[in-house]
C-alpha cells in the first residue's frame, strides 16, 4: 500500500515514526524477546483513531494474568523477526491479520519490566494501521477486548497515579483509567510514548 492510500491519520503517524527512529533495549543475558501489536482503525466519523486493548484472561502461571494489555507475546524460533512475532499473535490472540487487513506504520522504544519479580523480558512494540474492518475472534487468552478512541484515552483526566494488587502485594501506579480498565506498567509505558508521537 503506498502513501496515497493511507488515510491522513495513518499518513501522519507514520511520518512522525520514520522521523523518531526507535531505541533498542540493551541485551545483557538473561533475557527473552517478545512483540506486541497496537492495532488502530478509524473512528466512525473518520476524526480520531480507534486503539484495541484487551484484557487478558485469569491464567495460572502468567505474570500479567487479568491486566489491560495490548496483542503480542514471545518470539518463537519459527519467527523470522519480531514484526513477525507481533503479527502472529495478533492473529493467534483475537483473529485479525494485520499483513492482509492492515500494515505495520512503525515501531516504539524497545522496553524492559522495571519489577525485578516480573521475567526479563524485552518488548518491541509496533504501531499497525487497520484497513479492513474484520470480525474479532478472541481465543482463550483475552477474557475482553475493547476499541478506545485515542482522544479519550489521551484525555487529561484518564492520567492518573492509582493502586493496583499483584500477588498480594498493593502498589502506586501511573496509569490510564478508561472506566474499568486501568491501564499500567509495561502497557502504560508504551502508550506513554505513543502518546507524545501521537500528539
Amino acid at each position: 500500500m503506498n502513501g496515497a492510500d493511507i488515510a491522513p491519520h495513518f499518513l501522519r503517524l507514520q511520518r512522525a515514526l520514520a522521523a523518531r527512529p526507535a531505541a533498542l533495549a540493551e541485551r545483557d543475558e538473561p533475557y527473552k524477546e517478545a512483540a506486541v501489536a497496537l492495532v488502530l482503525r478509524p473512528a466512525t466519523d473518520a476524526a480520531d483513531l480507534e486503539l484495541l486493548l484487551m484484557r487478558r484472561a485469569a491464567r495460572e502461571g502468567d505474570p500479567w494474568s487479568g491486566q489491560i494489555g495490548l496483542p503480542g507475546g514471545r518470539w518463537d524460533a519459527t519467527d523470522d523477526s519480531l514484526e513477525h512475532t507481533a503479527l502472529r499473535e495478533t492473529f493467534e490472540e483475537v483473529g485479525i491479520d494485520l499483513r492482509r487487513e492492515g500494515q505495520v506504520l512503525g515501531q516504539l522504544d524497545e522496553l524492559r519490566p522495571r519489577t525485578p519479580v516480573l521475567p526479563p523480558i524485552i518488548v518491541r512494540p509496533f504501531v499497525c494501521a487497520l484497513h479492513a474492518v474484520p470480525s474479532i475472534v478472541p481465543n482463550d487468552e483475552v477474557a475482553e477486548l475493547r476499541w478506545v478512541r485515542l482522544g479519550t484515552l489521551f484525555h487529561p483526566e484518564t492520567r492518573v497515579r492509582t493502586s493496583v494488587r499483584v500477588r498480594d502485594i498493593q502498589m502506586k501506579v501511573d496509569a490510564y483509567q478508561l472506566g474499568d480498565f486501568t491501564v499500567w506498567g509495561m502497557t502504560e509505558r508504551i502508550l506513554a510514548t505513543f502518546e507524545e508521537i501521537w500528539r
